[in-house]
């Protein structure tokens, strides 16, 4: 039985806290008894292929549906690189921090860099690669062989357009792979002030996913493969690593009613504008941030005393100490976070800390 007082915390700790939309659900329920061929090729997964190329303005990349974000990472990841190869990505990537060492479970060390906003730079790119190559002994080190970014990152912090083309430009003059997570894109694409677009991704990107797991969907992400080097054989290591569901069109079905008529941005704008709603109170008592973003993430710095009472209606994810008396911890709203669930927050927060 699971315990009532729970169910009245108000959830702020994540973005995948509900099932999913309920325009989801019914489109499940009228198809639940048709018979379709699995493993991704029924007609639901065709037609959310051709919306999603739609959307990207690219026909010619592969589209693909994988089960969830960490299946995709090592997919993509143990597909691209060779043996003695690794991934470089900020020391606060998804992949080094969040996936219990997948990646290094394929056989491929991730290479984390300093980062204080979750993003790479392409110096720091073009840094590592030289310094590789240049030391006498780079044939005894494992070598840079593609590189990882999240939109937004583990921080919620955004690319700009400039920083992006940057980055791409020096994976090609590398000849490195440029791969980007997407796990929470629809909340980046809609950010305040963001200049990146979904076409711009497809343009820029030899690889990225669109998550559906925290942005909607009952579970799932959509991978695009624009390099039509890395397209051939593909769906061999989605198999081979545990990312193909033989129910496919149930990926498909999800991802078609995300992308007929807008819904995907629809909510992620829906959970960036409640965020910020969030951001307005604290700045109206004066709250600082471990890290500022426009996106769906807020990680507020409390004095722990504060926290306490916090603690007694509603839930978080704590971040880390930043002091002796004060935390950094972060609130995350989502694609079905309520204005009623926030509105008591923001009183909350107003009332304790004001």
């Amino acid at each position: 039985m699971i315990d009532k007082g729970y169910r009245t915390m108000r959830q702020f700790q994540c973005d995948y806290c509900e099932g999913a939309h309920e325009r989801i659900l019914k489109r499940m329920m009228e198809t639940n008894m048709e018979q379709t061929v699995g493993y991704g090729e029924d007609p639901y997964c065709m037609e959310a292929a051709k919306l999603i190329k739609e959307a990207c303005d690219a026909q010619q990349v592969d589209v693909h549906f994988l089960v969830g974000g960490t299946q995709t990472n090592l997919t993509v990841i143990a597909s691209v690189l060779r043996p003695y190869q690794g991934v470089l990505c900020a020391n606060e990537g998804h992949i080094n921090v969040h996936e219990t060492g997948a990646i290094e479970a394929c056989g491929h060390k991730v290479l984390a860099l300093p980062s204080k906003d979750g993003k790479l730079s392409a110096e720091q790119i073009r840094t590592y690669h030289k310094n590789h190559v240049e030391d006498g002994s780079f044939e005894h080190i494992v070598q840079p062989g593609m590189v990882y970014i999240s939109h937004p990152t583990e921080l919620g912090t955004l690319y700009t357009l400039q920083e992006l083309e940057e980055i791409s430009k020096a994976c090609r003059e590398l000849e490195m792979p440029l791969f980007l997570d997407g796990a929470r894109l629809g909340y980046g694409l809609m950010a305040k002030g963001t200049d990146v677009t979904l076409p711009d991704l497809a343009r820029l990107c030899d690889v990225f996913y669109i998550g559906g797991t925290k942005v909607g969907a009952l579970f799932g992400e959509a991978l695009v493969i624009t390099k039509e080097s890395l397209k051939k054989d593909f769906r061999y290591m989605i198999k081979q690593k545990g990312g193909m569901l033989a129910k496919g069109r149930l990926l498909g079905i999800q991802f078609l009613t995300l992308f007929e008529d807008g819904l995907y941005m629809e909510l992620g704008k829906h959970a960036d504008k409640l965020a910020d709603q969030i951001r307005e109170t604290l700045d109206s008592v004066k709250i600082s941030y471990l890290v500022e973003n426009t996106t769906n993430q807020i990680f507020p710095i409390f004095k722990d005393v504060d926290l306490k009472k916090i603690d007694e209606n509603f839930k978080y994810s704590y971040q880390q100490r930043v002091d002796e008396t004060h935390s950094a911890v972060r609130f995350c709203t989502s694609w079905a976070t309520s204005q009623t669930a926030v509105d008591e927050l923001c009183a909350a927060i107003r009332d304790i800390c004001g």
